[in-house]
């Protein structure tokens, strides 16, 4: 990153009513790419996730099942949630449950830090709130309802109509931060991203903003406020804390000052909690306000953005059961313009899985390490100075164009731009075998340097992308890194430094390569 050495990254904090489904995943997954490249570039990358558990919908929901809120939040958490970052490989540093006794805490400094200062006050609500989003609802917010909910107003979220609040909260003064919040959209153009969601977030702020309800006094599963005991915290105000409770603040701000402030990534439809209510609540605070909110879009089945009430849920395992996790992370970061939605199907994936990682990637890097366990006893040739000729070099503005082109793109957020440009290597490297022949070569004792040039630049190559495609599909790639000696003469693959990974000759010569069992099996998807 130019701005700092600093690179810390949060998912939101996910809501356990319910399993992840595979929306869920694709946020976690995109958080570790990103944390994982900046790793590798030497910077300082933290990765924070967690988990939402306070609220009506989870009070609820528990008490639905028959059980205490915090006893299903328990559940979820040790069941489902925890065990998602297993299953996608996902390298996180923290895990925050708004149930913990840290975040709980810092939660009350901070009320207290707001009501002191004057941001904080008693008043009258009456209102819309929509249980599902945990959200007060503006009617131009709500539609018209459709068949059972007929001549209702509903969320078009959840399409189920919405409650009419009335009691007496406490409110945040947001009004007060327009100006401020304008201010700050207008001096960094790439606070919110995209663009799309940028033009919609200053559209909203520049209608105006009403003060923000941050209490219920009819719900007893929250945090109390500090100077109010019958009153217990709105569920979002208190969750947005979770990015600074985290990382230290309230508690130890050595730590705090190390890693803020964060990169939020969110789905667009928190877009506004996260680009107006937080940073205004961090500007009441005397606190900086986030570097960057970027909202990736919905992954939609059937069209429709997925979704628990109308069945659409996909979990993340019934992909990763059959395909692994690394075609889980590539296939979304290759297929989904990043910022924008972008519709699943199994048919894509597997049509994916079996040209692009089955016979391009994983079949490019069979070839080559048999080839020189084949005509080099399993050693990697020298090359004298003689041998290489255009093709060599052409390979090698290829490893150097697409790995500084694939920086850039992470650098902007465009995952999907940075694996297309690392794709360009895995294309150029299977049509430089299929021009050079090297089967061919082999035939010629005459040709011995010319053989040992062309594998070579194409095992050097998959150093590249074994480099590169490392923060995406890890397992992968670890076992094509130590096939080619990688951990023996270069150290672990997770200590490359992605800026070196362009390099013509990287790769050491004159020891040995290993068995390389294929990267992605071939798969009956009958």
């Amino acid at each position: 990153m130019s701005e700092s050495s600093s690179f810390f990254i949060a998912t939101p904090i996910f809501y356990v009513n319910d399993v992840p489904h595979i929306g869920h995943g694709y946020t976690q997954v995109a958080a570790d790419v990103l944390a994982r490249w900046n790793r590798q570039n030497g910077n300082d990358a933290w990765m924070l996730t967690g988990t939402d558990e306070h609220g009506q919908k989870i009070l609820r929901t528990a008490m639905a099942n028959g059980v205490e809120p915090q006893q299903w939040a328990d559940n979820l958490v040790e069941k489902a949630w925890l065990p998602l970052l297993g299953t996608l490989d996902i390298a996180n540093d923290d895990f925050i449950r708004t149930t913990d006794a840290r975040h709980e805490e810092a939660v009350k400094k901070f009320l207290t830090l707001l009501h002191d200062r004057g941001f904080i006050y008693k008043g009258d609500y009456e209102g819309f709130y929509c249980v599902g989003c945990e959200e007060y609802k503006q009617p131009t917010d709500l539609v018209d309802g459709e068949g059972e909910f007929e001549g209702q107003k509903v969320c078009p979220s959840h399409g189920r109509p919405v409650e009419v609040l009335k009691e007496t909260n406490y409110f945040f003064t947001l009004s007060q931060f327009q100006d401020r919040l304008l201010e700050l959209y207008r001096e960094q153009p790439d606070f919110i991203q995209p663009e799309s969601v940028r033009n919609e977030i200053i559209a909203f702020v520049t209608r105006g903003l009403d003060d923000l309800s941050i209490s219920r006094a009819q719900l007893d599963w929250g945090i109390e406020l500090p100077f109010d005991k019958d009153h217990v915290t709105y569920v979002w105000f208190e969750a947005l804390l979770n990015y600074i409770t985290a990382t230290g603040w309230g508690s130890d701000e050595r730590e705090f000052e190390r890693r803020w402030p964060a990169t939020q990534l969110v789905g667009k439809d928190i877009a506004r909690f996260h680009a107006v209510i937080w940073p205004a609540m961090l500007m009441a605070a005397g606190l900086q306000p986030p570097r960057r909110v970027f909202a990736h879009g919905w992954l939609l089945v059937g069209g429709e953005k997925m979704s628990k009430t109308k069945l659409t849920g996909i979990a993340p395992h019934d992909i990763t059961d059959v395909f692994g996790s690394d075609a889980f992370r590539y296939y979304f970061l290759r297929a989904i313009t990043f910022g924008s939605d972008g519709s699943f199907s199994w048919e894509d994936l597997a049509a994916r899985y079996e040209s692009e990682l089955a016979n391009g990637f994983g079949n490019l890097a069979s070839r080559v390490v048999s080839m020189i366990t084949r005509y080099f006893d399993g050693v990697v040739p020298e090359v004298s100075e003689s041998d290489p000729t255009d093709a060599e070099h052409h390979i090698h503005d290829v490893l150097a164009t697409q790995t500084a082109k694939a920086n850039d793109a992470m650098d902007r957020f465009m995952i999907h731009e940075a694996v297309a440009a690392i794709w360009v290597i895995v294309d150029e490297l299977n049509g430089y075998l299929t021009e050079q022949e090297p089967w061919v070569l082999a035939k010629d004792e005459a040709a011995r340097g010319r053989l040992a040039a062309v594998l070579y630049t194409a095992a050097n190559g998959l150093r590249t992308l074994a480099i590169l495609f490392s923060p995406i599909m890890p397992k992968a790639c670890g076992l094509l890194w130590d096939a080619l000696g990688g951990t023996d003469t270069l150290g672990g693959l997770q200590e490359q430094l992605l800026a070196n990974a362009g390099a013509p000759d990287g790769l050491p010569t004159g020891h040995s390569v290993a068995t390389l069992e294929p990267l992605f099996p071939r798969i009956d998807t009958e």
